[in-house]
């Protein structure tokens, strides 16, 4: 594909960071905060439901491009939109098959930068 069509941001693989961990946060207390208010107006709140095509071990579609070989295997920040307010995080394998699990800490003690839950989650998407 031309390059001038499709830039590499657009692609939407971004690397799951400390930052973005910190913007999910903002965002669910921003939703805790508009939730209270609706509450209060008595106005139903639109649900949200996760994409069919991005499901936990589905493959990911050609539509979101071809994944730099340097972010396969690596925590992404999840382009589904029902997910920008949970604390999740994607990744990706060789076949393109999608994983998800929590942004928060495992066993309590390790959290998703530690690098032995790194290291586990290579192990567990390993084809």
């Amino acid at each position: 594909m031309d390059p001038l069509f499709w830039p590499s941001e657009t692609n939407g693989f971004r690397r799951f960071t400390p930052e973005s961990l910190a913007a999910i946060e903002e965002r669910i207390a921003k939703k805790k905060k508009e939730k209270v208010k609706r509450k209060n107006k008595g106005v139903q709140e639109d649900k949200l439901t996760p994409q069919l095509d991005l499901k936990t071990c589905k493959k990911l579609p050609s539509l979101y491009g071809d994944i730099p070989a340097d972010l396969v295997g690596e925590p992404l920040e999840d382009f589904d939109p029902y997910y920008s307010d949970h604390k999740t995080f994607m990744v990706i394998n060789k076949r393109r098959t999608i994983f998800r699990f929590s942004a928060t800490p495992a066993l309590f003690i390790f959290g998703p930068f530690n690098p032995v839950r790194k290291t586990a989650i290579k192990i567990l998407i390993h084809s």
